[in-house]
């Protein structure tokens, strides 16, 4: 499991128009789910994001998670991160997970992060989205689950 993860002051994501989700300051996820992953690369992946340190405390340092600071999260699934791009110019998807086992994962996924009391918003899987956010610092990392892909 992939996940590319912003520190946001705001993010939201729109469907023919039409805001669908949105947060306020903390943090967005682009997830994409990779195949052989399954709920213990999830379960991960998940307890990784909402304890990952990269909110300033009162000393100016990277030493808050989002649990401490009550952020909130934006979750997108992103099967394009699941990319092999190193033959040729056009990417291959043959690594991303098949659609149905994806969409349970990045359910698996949001529950966990919102089992930690943590208020997760989502995009539509599977549609074409807009996402548009506000990135604070810019902080943007990218975080793959130790098990990734079996």
């Amino acid at each position: 499991m992939k996940a590319v993860v912003q520190r946001v002051a705001g993010a939201s994501v729109k469907v023919g128009g039409d805001e669908v989700s949105s947060i306020g300051e903390g943090l967005a996820v682009l997830l994409g789910v990779v195949k052989g992953d399954g709920e213990r690369e999830a379960l991960e992946l998940s307890k990784k994001c909402a304890e990952l340190r990269i909110f300033e405390d009162d000393a100016g340092k990277m030493n808050l998670s989002l649990l401490d600071t009550g952020g909130e999260m934006l979750v997108i699934s992103q099967f394009t991160l699941c990319a092999d791009t190193r033959k040729g110019r056009r990417p291959s998807f043959a690594g991303a997970a098949p659609p149905e086992d994806a969409e349970r994962l990045y359910r698996v996924f949001i529950e966990a992060v919102r089992s930690r009391g943590v208020t997760v918003r989502g995009g539509v899987f599977g549609a074409k989205m807009d996402v548009g956010l506000v990135n604070r610092g810019p902080v943007t990392l990218m975080l793959e689950s130790l098990g990734h892909g079996g």
